[in-house]
């Protein structure tokens, strides 16, 4: 008989299914067993009395909470159990036994040490609560996905390999490449740009790797970036498109996600668009007048950005028209004012989930930024390269994937809505 998820068979009542799952709890009371069958659809309670035929076979197993088994039967509604329906078995066959003691308690509601669970992360995914958070990081992936194919947007798939820095700076892991040196790559970025320029409107999903020290609750050394790159566009264009992208994204939790929200003690509000633009220097006078220490030409800190959301007032803003000192080589300055780029971060509940810029398509302008950065052109020959041959305006942005979901589900570190995270502590699981 072909096993039928549980959420599945609390409908069809007094049909024959097979049932399979993970043992939560096990109950005697009297002559009556009580097992708690759980699956990824939910949970049902399996009732064992002594009128039942297969009684004297289930009510002698030893199970523990984690056991996987398999079972026939059927279910019948009931007055008496809170879900108003239970399991009548007729045989039960255990597929596997889980390890005694468990190492943390998977129903939660023994609150367990982030490390244990990341050391265990394969059962910490059979948890409600970090179950919750990577079906809603999965509902933000597709809906990502789907809002971009259904505008004409063409998903591309750039090298993680690269031969030297996409943005510059030594944050790189280096790797031996036969008989050279190479590194994982710290962005997509100039590889979408080539892209663009032919295929005009392109996105990725791509991991990226960044070898900085950093051991706070908003940075891992191994992310997922979702990115676009738009031909024929500036930065107001595509920030317009990220506006929109997020709504959508959004929007697609509310309505997809209300089992996990209700778990996470999570309400999400889309917000209004347009969103707001606050440039850099109203954002520094801004934190100035509230009294934080920056100076022009600073990046703002953590707290800062939070600090400005609540100077704002509104949970999601645009911080527009960086320094150039603050962004890398191929944002295209100002016209009037070469120390401006045009630039923006994404400011959403209190954390900058994306940041972007308006891309130098011209070579010369590219080579004179390089080395403003301290940086050599001839080892950017094939990036640069790819612009000498009729390369349009165009501009892009990334969203960081463990960023967003860390504020969409409200967890406090990143490494909540990260599957296996990459640290300087952590390289297993």
């Amino acid at each position: 008989m072909e096993r039928v998820p549980i959420e599945e068979a609390k409908r069809r009542i007094g049909e024959p299914v097979t049932i399979a799952g993970w043992v939560s709890r096990v109950r005697d009371k009297g002559k009556i067993r009580f097992i708690v069958l759980r699956d990824v659809t939910g949970e049902i309670q399996i009732t064992v009395k002594p009128e039942n035929a297969a009684y004297s076979g289930i009510s002698s197993l030893d199970l523990g909470r984690e056991d996987v088994v398999s079972v026939e039967g059927e279910a019948v509604s009931s007055e008496i159990v809170h879900a108003g329906v239970e399991f009548i078995p007729r045989s039960v066959k255990v597929l596997n036994r889980s390890k005694r003691p468990l190492p943390f308690d998977v129903s939660g509601r023994v609150k367990a040490e982030l490390d244990t669970r990341l050391n265990y992360r394969f059962m910490d995914f059979r948890t409600p609560r970090t179950s919750a958070i990577f079906r809603v990081q999965h509902v933000l992936l597709t809906a990502f996905r789907r809002f971009l194919t259904d505008r004409g947007y063409l998903e591309i798939q750039p090298p993680c390999i690269i031969a030297s820095a996409s943005e510059g700076g030594a944050e790189l892991f280096k790797l031996p490449y036969f008989d050279r040196e190479a590194y994982l790559a710290q962005s997509p970025q100039l590889y979408k740009q080539m892209c663009a320029i032919s295929f005009e409107k392109v996105f990725t999903i791509v991991p990226v790797w960044r070898a900085e020290k950093f051991n706070t609750p908003t940075h891992l050394n191994e992310v997922r970036q979702m990115d676009i790159e738009q031909a024929f566009a500036d930065d107001e264009t595509v920030m317009g498109v990220l506006e929109e992208t997020l709504a959508y994204m959004l929007g697609a939790v509310k309505e997809r996600c209300q089992r996990e929200l209700r778990v996470l003690g999570r309400d999400i509000e889309v917000p209004e668009l347009p969103l707001r633009r606050l440039t850099y220097t109203e954002a520094v006078e801004l934190l100035q007048g509230a009294g934080e220490e920056i100076t022009w030409g600073d990046d703002f800190s953590k707290s800062q950005e939070r600090t400005l959301c609540d100077l704002v007032g509104e949970a999601a803003f645009f911080i527009k028209d960086w320094p150039a000192v603050q962004k890398a080589f191929y944002a295209m300055p100002h016209e009037g004012n070469p120390d401006l780029v045009h630039a923006f971060d994404l400011i959403y509940g209190g954390i900058e989930i994306s940041s972007g810029t308006q891309r130098i398509h011209r070579p010369d302008l590219l080579r004179e930024q390089l080395r403003k950065k301290g940086l050599d052109p001839g080892e950017f020959t094939h990036y640069i390269e790819s612009f000498s041959y009729g390369a349009p305006p165009h501009a892009g942005w990334s969203i960081g994937l463990e960023r967003l979901t860390m504020v969409v589900t409200g967890m406090r570190n990143i490494r909540e809505c990260c599957m296996f995270p990459r640290d300087r502590d952590r390289l297993v699981p």
